[in-house]
């Protein structure tokens, strides 16, 4: 299948499901930013249960401005701080020591823009899978997509519009807070590291 997706920060577990059962994989670049959106947060399972980790972005007077023109701000040490979320979550997984050393240079490089940094999330854990996405971009916006040509997913940047529902892993707090559906592919990697993909090719996605 042809697919039509949005770049976002280590996207959820639903993305990577569209994503690993794609033939052609078309990132969406140049919509207007939305706020409260995964373009710039991903969610994990803390020991206090679900935690947002979201990305500060620099504030435009211009309202309609695009993703890939969103710069980050740099006056808060945010890279910092979800590096330590992630450690706290989970440190005691199976596979976060395996994936470390490959994951600490995204929370140490300097980045501008939040396009180059959803690009370098995708490509690590596209590479911790050991799996080849290749991906191509837009270069205008499609309001409207023919869907005898490609599967429009973008709405799964909305995580308010996404309510996919996937088969139960082992997560390191569950005995606490039970099972947490469709988190960060961080939770799945760091729980399943090489197992992670066959999962995603087991799940079903509700297409709009």
């Amino acid at each position: 299948m042809n697919l039509l997706i949005y770049p976002t920060y280590f996207p959820s577990i639903s993305h990577f499901v569209a994503l690993s059962q794609a033939d052609r994989i078309i990132f969406e670049i140049e919509d207007n930013f939305q706020k409260q959106t995964n373009r710039n947060r991903t969610y994990i399972y803390s020991p206090n249960g679900i935690q947002l980790l979201n990305i500060p972005i620099k504030h435009s007077n211009n309202s309609h401005q695009k993703t890939k023109d969103i710069q980050l701000e740099t006056q808060f040490d945010w890279q910092k701080q979800h590096f330590k979320s992630l450690e706290a979550a989970y440190r005691s997984s199976p596979f976060f020591e395996y994936f470390e050393d490959d994951i600490r240079p995204i929370f140490e490089k300097k980045y501008n823009f939040l396009l180059d940094l959803n690009f370098d999330t995708f490509d690590f854990i596209s590479k911790s899978m050991r799996i080849k996405l290749d991906y191509e971009t837009t270069t205008e916006y499609f309001h409207e997509v023919d869907k005898k040509v490609f599967l429009d997913f973008r709405y799964l940047a909305n995580g308010k519009k996404d309510n996919s529902q996937f088969e139960h892993y082992p997560q390191v707090f569950e005995e606490k807070e039970g099972f947490l559906n469709n988190l960060s592919i961080l939770d799945l990697l760091f729980n399943e590291g090489k197992f992670a993909f066959d999962y995603l090719k087991n799940q079903t996605l509700i297409i709009e």
